[in-house]
């Protein structure tokens, strides 16, 4: 019964989020209630500990929704300025087919992305700039969410490595970059199909045919930039170490698909636009802008975000100042949600909006009009995240209750390692995807339950290091499913209630990666001994 009450932050959603096809806003809001009836009445957490919890949730969802502004505001005023327009015509340039196009923007730039960012920016970012190249919104948000999985591990300048694992005994650098390099050996074989998973899904789902027509055609050359991004990482954790993986992976991919894309290297002759909106018309005119013009406030976001992060003093600055992080909710100790606000990449992109007006010389109008049309977008974002998060935290913080029982993570945890035993290597990567899936944070879903990665591995006798690997790598997997990043995704392009649908087709490729995460794992493990 326990272990029934403890999946309900995963039944209830699953339920009507994608069998009811529920709006984010209701299905969550009727999952949070569930959730919290069973807290208090079966799990036995107190009426203080869970109004904080609610209160912390907000806070949290406070934090993604300036997030989800800046980037919604700097794509509106790239629209007002015409920057969207000529970086579409760059794109373009570099290949027409869409299919190249969801590689080089969503999987690619959104990796770098992820690498300065993390915190689900990716998806906000590459969505709307897949839309405005005439990508369908709901094969747009689908895609970004699938593409930033691979990237994960490393985002935020190695953030769910770092801090993910920080909680494990004698964890030092040292301990991070072996984890590091396990992780890219296991993604040789999880993440180089990445590039072709994304092609599949854009023809599938998204294709006028919906058949296997432009599927096959497209295998040599994402297979080709699948390595090139899996093989540098690998490289890259070998001799750099884990923080700047996605950075440095992401660029080589980039440097390496555009190279090959003009070149029309291993791509079929003919193009591939099946999911073109409708109506959708191709702007050919002239735009009196240069590319770099265009492109500087994406430059700017990637600069700032990465100065903020391994510039100490600028670092020390940016979490000191504009600090409304709320500490000991209701005096519950640990009971925390952070906000720095200079620190937060939502601010960042705000700046890059406001250095776009100064850089493109166009009116501050432009940044008015799009920070008000910006505003008007995120309100029902808002509302659905005010409940995921209230879920979450709940879920989160239910060690704390007068029944003596562990948290539900915990209990969840626990009663699948009794279940599966020495299987466990096929079953690590989808633990990692539950706790991404409930909390919406790689990081989050690592700190929860890495230590019980840990013991079952120990106790199993399986490397440590490898089942540690495969809870990071599945906990990345998570990002195409867990709510609050597809409320994110869908709202940014417009599709505000399109959620239950998005999850629907992100399932599958996210239960493929933990499949073939698990399959690496076993793989390493056997040659490793």
């Amino acid at each position: 019964m326990f272990l029934l009450v403890a999946l309900s932050a995963v039944i209830a959603p699953f339920i009507f989020l994608v069998i009811f096809r529920m709006t984010a806003v209701k299905g969550m809001f009727l999952s949070a209630i569930i959730v919290i009836a069973l807290a208090l009445f079966v799990w036995g957490m107190g009426g203080t500990i869970v109004i904080a919890s609610i209160l912390q949730g907000i806070h949290k969802a406070l934090t993604i929704l300036l997030i989800l502004f800046g980037a919604i505001v700097l794509l509106n005023t790239l629209r007002h300025t015409g920057a969207v327009d000529r970086i579409n015509q760059g794109f373009r340039s570099i290949s027409g087919d869409m299919r190249v196009q969801v590689i080089i923007v969503a999987f690619l730039f959104g990796a770098l992305i992820e690498g300065a960012a993390g915190f689900g920016t990716p998806a906000a970012v590459t969505g709307p700039l897949m839309v405005a190249l005439g990508f369908n919104p709901i094969a747009a948000a689908t895609l970004a969410l699938i593409a930033d999985s691979s990237s994960v591990p490393f985002g935020a300048v190695g953030t769910p490595v770092q801090i993910g694992l920080s909680n494990i005994q004698g964890a030092d650098l040292a301990f991070f970059n072996e984890i590091g390099v396990k992780i890219t050996l296991i993604d040789l074989f999880a993440g180089t199909f990445m590039p072709f998973v994304l092609v599949a899904i854009l023809t599938f789902f998204f294709g006028k045919k919906k058949g296997q027509s432009g599927v096959l055609s497209m295998l040599p050359w994402t297979l080709l930039i699948g390595i090139t991004y899996t093989g540098s990482a690998l490289l890259f954790a070998v001799v750099v170490g884990q923080e700047f993986v996605s950075i440095l992976a992401s660029l080589t991919g980039l440097f390496v698909a555009t190279l090959t894309a003009k070149k029309k290297f291993l791509l079929p002759k003919v193009q591939w636009n099946d999911a073109l909106q409708a109506d959708f018309k191709i702007n050919d005119r002239k735009i009196d802008m240069s590319i770099m013009k265009a492109w500087s406030p994406y430059v700017i976001v990637v600069g700032l975000l990465l100065i903020t992060r391994i510039v100490d003093p600028v670092k020390d600055f940016t979490l000191s100042y504009l600090n409304l992080t709320w500490n000991n909710i209701l005096g519950m100790k640990g009971v925390t949600s952070e906000w720095e606000v200079l620190y937060s990449p939502g601010t960042v992109l705000i700046l890059a909006a406001v250095f776009a007006i100064l850089i493109q010389r166009k009116s501050f109008s432009n940044f008015a009009k799009a920070s008000k049309d910006s505003l008007g977008s995120i309100k029902s974002a808002g509302l659905a995240l005010f409940s995921t998060l209230a879920l979450v935290q709940v879920f989160t913080n239910s060690g704390m209750n007068m029944n003596d029982l562990i948290s539900m993570p915990q209990y969840i945890a626990e009663s699948l390692a009794v279940t599966f035993g020495t299987a466990w290597v096929f079953v690590a990567p989808f633990l990692g995807e539950l706790g991404a899936f409930i909390t919406g944070s790689a990081t989050v879903s690592t700190l929860t339950f890495s230590p019980i990665q840990s013991n079952i591995a120990n106790q199993t006798g399986v490397s440590e290091s490898v089942i540690l690997a495969l809870q990071v790598i599945g906990s990345a997997a998570g990002n195409m499913i867990c709510v609050h990043n597809v409320v994110a995704a869908s709202t940014v392009v417009g599709l505000a209630g399109k959620e239950g649908d998005i999850i629907r087709k992100t399932l599958i490729p996210a239960i493929l990666y933990g499949v073939f995460a698990g399959i690496g794992g076993f793989i390493l493990l056997s040659i490793i001994g």
